[in-house]
């Protein structure tokens, strides 16, 4: 396991992130902008809140250029909810903001008129379906549950970009992204317990290659 980054934007409680790492021995940089970011390593990339905030956030932090450059570096990097949402080119949220661009596609809220009953956000436990062999899902058994806070969900402009999938009220979202040294799960594994800790300890140990 080589240095981790954590990106701190004021995007939400980044405790249990760190706690996550140092379970594994690790112990994470906390970035308060990009120059600390600078270097070697992986990237984590979490957050909680609306996408306008949070993208004003990450650009007057100088991230959108570290991200950018850290992907052509072949860094690898991990996206958690809306740090996953913000890698794609737009959001639906806030009456519409633009986004990194750094995944094709669009975050759109959950509709459900055939029932209106139907909670958003939704919030609990929830499977995911691997669609794709990754080092990320390493040992990690088929439709194993983790734990979702969200209101909206990415929808890929490529096929080849969902490497896992989630039901929710009869809408089958993207929960799990990515491409190259990219992923991003919408879901938040240093919340999902035991199965949730092998994700990030298969994150920590990937070098950034697709293949195993």
């Amino acid at each position: 396991m080589g240095p981790v980054t954590i990106l701190d934007y004021g995007a939400g409680n980044l405790t249990s992130v760190r706690l996550a790492c140092q379970r594994f021995g690790v112990e994470p940089r906390m970035a308060t902008c990009a120059a600390e970011a600078l270097g070697e390593g992986a990237l984590i990339f979490p957050g909680d809140g609306s996408a306008k905030s949070a993208m004003a956030a990450v650009k007057a932090r100088g991230y959108d250029s570290l991200l950018r450059k850290a992907r052509e570096e072949g860094r690898p990097i991990l996206g958690i909810c809306i740090g996953m949402q913000l890698l794609f080119d737009g959001s639906e949220e806030d009456g519409g903001v633009q986004a990194l661009g750094m995944l094709p596609g669009q975050v759109r809220r959950f509709s459900f008129p055939q029932d209106p009953a139907l909670k958003i956000p939704e919030m609990g436990w929830n499977g995911v379906h691997f669609r794709q062999k990754h080092p990320l899902f390493r040992g990690i058994p088929q439709d194993t549950p983790f734990y979702f806070v969200h209101s909206y969900y990415c929808d890929p402009a490529a096929e080849a970009l969902r490497l896992g999938t989630t039901e929710y009220g009869g809408t089958h979202f993207c929960s799990v992204a990515g491409r190259d040294s990219l992923v991003a799960t919408q879901f938040h594994p240093e919340r999902s317990g035991e199965w949730g800790l092998a994700l990030f300890r298969n994150f920590l140990e990937w070098n950034g290659k697709e293949e195993e």
